[in-house]
């Protein structure tokens, strides 16, 4: 199933070429490194939600289409259908999921282990009930014996628990799996950035 974006999406005749990235990336990746702080959270020591948005998306495009060296316009649209339905549409929060050891061994058992995590993530906005995260609706990350170590989460709102996040609302962000639980309470300048996000 296809994912949704309503809002505009990042157009082909925005991008920078090749050539023109290659001058200006060290001050656009530190530009977005700065604005990726204020839109990361940490769950616990091995779960990071890094919650995407229009800047994040047309960085992480350009570093593809380097990296890549992608100049043809059908592998520069390929591109930006990948990642244009990662952009957030107004109704809601979308991120990356990363579960993170560094050890390979204990990486490969905790990911048999961790199955299903990536739909046992959730928030909660003051005064309303849990959202669960919808995961992976590109495509399957888990198999029979272990999930990935990289999702795609999305979180929905309904229009009184947007209402209560831009007027400030706490929020708290949580993961319950047998295999690993946390949460934590998102602090203002995250809170007021992820507000952001939502119409």
């Amino acid at each position: 199933m296809p994912l949704r974006t309503e809002r505009a999406p990042i157009e082909r005749g925005s991008l920078l070429s090749l050539e023109a990235y290659a001058r200006q990336r060290n001050e656009f990746r530190a530009k977005v490194m700065q604005h990726k702080k204020r839109r990361t959270v940490h769950l616990g020591a091995h779960l990071t939600l890094q919650f995407e948005d229009e800047l994040t998306i047309r960085y992480q495009v350009q570093e593809m289409l380097r990296i890549e060296r992608i100049f043809e316009e059908d592998g520069i649209q390929g591109e930006l259908d990948a990642y244009n339905p990662l952009l957030p549409d107004g109704s809601n929060w979308k991120a990356t999921m990363l579960i993170e050891y560094p050890d390979a061994e204990e990486r490969k058992r905790m990911l048999a282990r961790m199955k299903g995590i990536e739909r046992q993530v959730w928030v909660q906005v003051e005064g309303c009930e849990r959202v669960g995260a919808i995961a992976d609706e590109d495509l399957e990350r888990e198999n029979d014996e272990k999930t990935s170590a990289v999702h795609f989460v999305r979180f929905e709102f309904s229009a009184p628990m947007r209402e209560a996040l831009r007027a400030g609302a706490q929020v708290i962000l949580g993961v319950e799996h047998p295999a690993y639980r946390a949460n934590a309470e998102l602090g203002s300048e995250v809170r007021a950035a992820l507000a952001a996000d939502l119409d």
